[in-house]
């Protein structure tokens, strides 16, 4: 019984591969094969390009329009506008951050009491750094 699978076995495998390479020959004879190209040669890494930084004037308008939209947020608006525009804020707060070199945890704190904290510090911390950032 093994025999007879194991000649079955070799017999299929064996039109299975002819069938494969006289495709391969007929993409060959017709132009659409691609033959397997060598593997590129390793480079030096580049350096790593920084994105470029927008201005701190333009940070700091961002955040008086932010915080402006923050405070004169209608009742009755649904809740996703409101967190969309703290969410917001909290990142234009952090392009700040960086762009003054003050550090901050504000993106790894948890919605809630923490983050409100670290906001309050982070807007604190800024206006020590010259920036006075609108309640």
């Amino acid at each position: 019984m093994a025999p007879a699978l194991l000649y079955v076995a070799s017999v299929v495998a064996g039109v299975v591969g002819a069938v494969a390479l006289l495709g391969w020959l007929a993409r060959c004879f017709c132009g659409s094969a691609r033959l397997p190209l060598p593997l590129p040669r390793r480079r030096r890494p580049a350096e790593p390009v920084l994105p470029p930084r927008r201005p701190l004037e333009a940070v700091a308008a961002d955040l008086h329009r932010l915080s402006r939209q923050l405070a004169r947020v209608p009742a009755g608006v649904p809740m996703a506008r409101r967190l969309g525009l703290q969410a917001a804020y909290d990142d234009v707060l952090g392009e700040a951050a960086v762009l003054l070199e003050v550090p901050h945890t504000l993106g790894r704190e948890p919605a809630g009491l923490p983050r409100d904290v670290e906001r309050l510090r982070l807007q604190a911390a800024l206006a020590d750094a010259g920036l006075v950032v609108p309640d």
